[in-house]
């Protein structure tokens, strides 16, 4: 007699096992707090690196963003500005723990949307995968290309911002951010009382979809080795995320 073959599980079933498991696992950060054995953590790190490679796989972002959020220290990774790290330094215990949960929160709901787009009665999500629309900032300044770096340096200060965009008074040409001014205008020596913002301006625009996810988000900054995204509605721009953006999504600042 042949033998019955085995069956595989369905799409659908593996999802559910993956989104159970990592909901099982979530809850083992609740009963650490500010005070906590160093090792437990480093056993629930381990464990955590281990069930999320084996989700999504080794070198997936889901395990970059794991690492990235234990160090308990995203805001200096990151470069958040200073005043930031000041505000959150009081519970920065507190806080690791809180951008450890976010990132594995972060996986469920992406398992979540996942398995609501292969199956004909998708499962209630009850929050939905966190997008870049979701954490943006709305108001876009910008600079002509003929002003002056001083003008540009006075109009981040004004409105404590790190990105300026720069127009040529019809479209959007280039963009001009703190970084660059200090490697640029200030390594070279230019005097920015007279030296137009085209001179140290970038040409090229790092962009992201609103509706992409923000671990979409982390992952393009991490590649570009930016700080700041601007943020795309149908090829216009309609916001932008900068680092600070993502460090509220792992700290769950709403």
């Amino acid at each position: 007699m042949q033998r019955e073959p085995k069956t595989r599980p369905s799409r659908e079933r593996l999802l559910d096992r993956d989104i159970e498991r990592l909901r099982k696992h979530l809850a083992r950060f609740e009963p650490f707090g500010k005070k906590r054995p160093v090792t437990a953590v480093a056993e629930l790190d381990t464990a955590t690196e281990r069930l999320l490679g084996a989700v999504f796989g080794p070198t997936s972002d889901q395990v970059t963003m794991y690492e990235y959020a234990q160090t308990g220290e995203a805001e200096s990774i990151l470069n958040l500005p200073e005043a930031a790290q000041e505000d959150g330094a009081h519970d920065l215990a507190g806080q690791s723990i809180r951008q450890r949960k976010r990132v594995v929160e972060g996986c469920i709901w992406e398992l979540e949307a996942r398995r609501a787009t292969v199956t004909k009665k998708p499962r209630l999500v009850t929050r939905g995968v966190p997008k870049v629309s979701d954490y943006m900032t709305e108001e876009v300044r910008s600079i002509h290309q003929n002003a002056t770096l001083k003008d540009a340096g006075q109009l981040l200060e004004k409105y404590k911002i790190g990105l300026l965009f720069v127009d040529d008074h019809k479209r959007y040409i280039g963009m001009i951010t703190d970084t660059l001014l200090s490697r640029r205008a200030v390594a070279q020596g230019l005097d920015p009382k007279t030296t137009p913002v085209k001179t140290c301006m970038s040409t090229h625009i790092n962009s992201i979809e609103d509706n992409e996810p923000i671990l979409a988000a982390v992952k393009l900054m991490k590649e570009k080795g930016v700080r700041h995204l601007a943020v795309s509605k149908n090829h216009t721009i309609v916001g932008i995320l900068s680092i600070s953006d993502v460090v509220r999504y792992y700290s769950g600042i709403q």
